[in-house]
């Protein structure tokens, strides 16, 4: 071996470590939250996992753990396909069935809410990795009671907004709606459905009509969205990954279901839809929306992040260049 290849190979095992460690250290592509009206999970991620301040957010954690307000950005079964009502049962429907977020579906009537009130609204909903894809809102009907579990058959039946690809705006998406007339304490339930991916995503968010009777229990805190900051911080907490999972099993993978395709075949899937979502992701709070608002709205985003894509897609080259010198290495010592 000549010393221009050993030193060649000798930096490409020094770099090697670095290059796992990035792979291990880059903060997984969570999707997102209701932040107008905020959501649950969002509130209590806003109080404080270790530490929130309202009686229902501390119930939830003891209920669910920390770790599921960390991931407050993926409430979300990777294949949906649009059968939400075939594979959430009532009762958990705030968490979207899955057992880490069960601290979601707690009955109550002090869940930090939003006032609201009826006629148009602007909804907002925060995308930390956005995709194509449609948004439908549901309102609680009339007789909805928020001390007994949240049924499918306590939302109105259709939906009161729905908007497909609505546009970006500082890392949010922006839509309105008219929201029908109510009064006291209801709940809008969002399902937002991925069209590059049969991949969804839920929130409850409480809200208040006029003055909020508390049905037998003290009025609830105002909810607020978590900060920017909060946000910041939270990535080196999160577990969450591409197939949807994040800590809680795989009660949602395809297998489980009877769904055709593996669940490796269906992570494969989502990894490929994800990467192809990297160059979309939203452009940091503050800095100028891209002039081409029709292709905003298509594509959920701009170029913004492209340079960190690439950066992923050098680390995986390095990391195949390592297998391939290292297969001739070997090669070359059963040759000899």
């Amino acid at each position: 071996m000549t010393a221009r290849r050993q030193a060649a190979g000798i930096a490409v095992i020094a770099v090697t470590p670095l290059a796992l460690t990035a792979l291990a250290a880059a903060p997984a592509a969570a999707h997102g939250s209701m932040t107008d009206p905020v959501s649950r999970v969002s509130a209590c991620f806003s109080e404080g996992p270790e530490s929130p301040k309202s009686a229902a957010c501390k119930a939830a954690v003891g209920a669910g753990g920390t770790q599921a307000l960390y991931d407050w950005n993926e409430v979300n079964i990777p294949d949906a396909a649009g059968k939400h009502k075939q594979i959430i049962p009532d009762g958990k429907l705030c968490s979207a069935g899955r057992d880490k977020y069960k601290g979601l579906d707690l009955p109550r009537a002090d869940w930090p809410s939003s006032k609201l009130a009826a006629g148009k609204h602007t909804f907002r909903y925060k995308a930390t990795a956005p995709h194509k894809g449609s948004f439908e809102l549901y309102v609680t009907k009339d007789s909805y009671d928020p001390a007994k579990p949240l049924k499918w058959s306590d939302l109105e039946p259709a939906p009161f907004a729905k908007v497909t690809n609505p546009k970006l705006v500082n890392g949010e998406y922006v839509f309105d709606g008219t929201v029908p007339g109510k009064s006291g304490r209801h709940l809008i339930y969002s399902i937002w459905q991925r069209s590059d991916s049969p991949e969804a995503f839920y929130t409850c968010s409480d809200v208040v009509f006029g003055q909020d009777s508390g049905r037998g229990s003290a009025p609830a805190p105002k909810a607020s969205a978590p900060s920017e900051k909060q946000i910041d911080k939270a990535i080196d907490k999160s577990t969450v990954d591409h197939n949807g999972h994040g800590g809680d099993g795989d009660q949602h993978n395809t297998a489980s279901r009877g769904a055709t395709g593996s669940p490796a075949e269906q992570s494969a899937k989502d990894a490929a839809a994800d990467t192809e979502a990297a160059g979309n992701a939203p452009a940091p709070n503050g800095s100028a929306a891209p002039a081409d608002d029709d292709k905003l709205a298509q594509t959920g985003g701009d170029s913004s992040t492209t340079p960190i894509a690439l950066g992923g897609a050098g680390v995986l080259a390095l990391g195949a260049a390592v297998l391939f010198a290292t297969g001739r290495r070997k090669a070359a010592r059963s040759r000899g």
